[in-house]
């Protein structure tokens, strides 16, 4: 089920057609609440397991002796270590832990917002972002945008959240520096465009898909799952 799922993604997130009728009207999404802070993900290790190549016959291996181990006390240093294939493992286990990569955390920002399908067909793809907007000169806006693969239906509500590692601001005006922080940024959620499930699409008007084409390229190479938004 979840592989039918994910094909149905993959295949909705496909490039938009440019014969596709676009509209500009009032959004058919209508943004519920939002907010932002600050976040950590932590990047999986790779794995790094060696198979163990198969035990050599030594006589500890034997059915009986073999079967005579399972009651030995904790600690009792398993024989197979000491032979050269457990040798070899241990050496080659240790080489690879030491070329693998360690876990890390990932600083960032994690953008959430509730929306309402305020249509009565069900909405597969949005694309929506979080504007900052700089509150002595509104010409200073911060956007982060974001690609979501959803599955909401009429008068649903959907949560969504993008990670993204850039934060609320690129520039503010030197006449905000004296706000606040809560103060220096207005802030909103706006949707961009919308896809729904019959292949129809609705689209902001002054938005153009042009911007995010070559990001939108390369989210659509990395690994994705139902529900999931990728930053733009």
């Amino acid at each position: 089920m979840k592989t039918f799922l994910l094909l149905v993604l993959l295949l909705t997130l496909s490039p938009p057609s440019q014969d596709t009728q676009l509209s500009g009207d009032s959004s058919p999404m209508t943004v519920v609440t939002f907010k932002w802070s600050r976040s950590k993900r932590s990047v999986e290790k790779q794995d790094t397991s060696v198979t163990p190549p198969q035990q050599a016959m030594i006589p500890q291996n034997k059915n009986f002796a073999r079967n005579a181990r399972v009651n030995d006390p904790a600690g009792v240093r398993d024989p197979n270590a000491d032979t050269l294939d457990g040798r070899r493992d241990a050496l080659e286990k240790s080489v690879q832990e030491s070329r693998a990569p360690q876990a890390k955390s990932l600083e960032g920002f994690l953008y959430k917002v509730k929306l309402q399908n305020s249509s009565s067909k069900v909405i597969e793809i949005v694309f929506w972002e979080y504007q900052f907007i700089d509150s002595k000169d509104a010409n200073l806006v911060t956007r982060r945008q974001f690609l979501c693969g959803v599955n909401v239906g009429p008068a649903k509500n959907k949560d969504l959240e993008g990670f993204s590692l850039a934060g609320p601001s690129d520039v503010i005006s030197v006449g905000a520096l004296g706000n606040k922080p809560e103060q220096a940024l207005q802030e909103k959620v706006i949707v961009n465009r919308v896809e729904f499930d019959d292949g129809s699409i609705w689209q902001r008007k002054g938005w153009n898909f042009h911007e995010v084409k070559l990001t939108y390229d390369r989210v659509l190479k990395e690994p994705w799952s139902p529900g999931m938004c990728k930053p733009l």
